[in-house]
């Protein structure tokens, strides 16, 4: 008896069909065929920007609850850019899910065995 799922022995899916269910637009004909995103510099970029984001996420957060209502800046822009902050961090770590999972569907790796 195989042990294998049968997911595991799929072959990589093209590029060209990295959308879940496959093309999410039909072709216009004014695109190359041989078009590809570049998932390696996005990968790169939110790896670089999670923690950058969510470091000033903390540090913004932290200096904005040691401020007082006469400090310049003030609490309301340090909370505001916190939470912009936060909001970037959220954003580059759902970019990097995304792209690490069409990365591993194109190019047919498995995860780790348990």
């Amino acid at each position: 008896m195989n042990d294998e799922s049968p997911r595991r022995r799929e072959r990589p899916v093209p590029r060209g069909r990295s959308g879940v269910i496959g093309r999410r637009f039909a072709r216009s004909g004014t695109e190359p065929v041989t078009a590809q995103s570049a998932l390696g510099l996005r990968r790169v970029l939110s790896t670089v920007f999670l923690p950058l984001f969510g470091g000033a996420a903390v540090v913004f957060g932290v200096w904005a609850a040691m401020s007082d209502s006469d400090d310049n800046p003030g609490r309301g822009p340090l909370v505001t850019l916190a939470a912009v902050c936060a909001a970037l961090t959220l954003f580059a770590a759902a970019d990097l899910i995304v792209v690490t999972r069409r990365l591993r569907r194109e190019r047919g790796s498995r995860p780790p065995a348990e």
